[in-house]
């Protein structure tokens, strides 16, 4: 299968992804929180398909902003927007973004010795949720 995303097209997958992989990290406590993001991002680039190509490199330039609160702000409609943009132009593909994305999260929330952290869970609620909203 040979899909073709523009420039902007790439942008909204790619800051949706490691923006999702950013929010678990920002809610990791201060010694899991390089744990959580290094774990998501080996599952970003883990990816397979035509999202896994785009998914290979982080968006550049992009500015999360200073809090979890801007961050989320941004991440979690960008979730969405990335589901809706994939249902419309590559259906097949809508299904791996979400399975790679989801496994991005749980790769973070299993990084640190015993179960998740409540605030590691609710993040990935949350994530789970903008994702199911398209």
């Amino acid at each position: 299968m040979t899909v073709t995303f523009s420039d902007q097209d790439k942008l909204t997958l790619r800051l949706a992804a490691w923006g999702a992989v950013s929010l678990m990290s920002a809610a990791g406590a201060a010694g899991s929180a390089h744990k959580v993001g290094t774990h998501g991002s080996v599952a970003l680039v883990s990816a397979t398909g035509p999202v896994g190509h785009v998914l290979t490199k982080a968006p550049k330039g992009v500015k999360y902003g200073k809090t979890v609160a801007e961050l989320a702000d941004q991440v979690l409609p960008a979730l969405t927007a990335a589901m809706n943009l994939l249902k419309e132009q590559a259906p097949a593909e809508a299904d791996n973004f979400r399975t790679t994305v989801l496994v991005a999260i749980e790769a973070g929330v299993h990084s640190g010795n015993g179960g998740p952290s409540p605030t590691l869970a609710e993040m990935a609620r949350k994530i789970t949720e903008a994702l199911d909203a398209a």
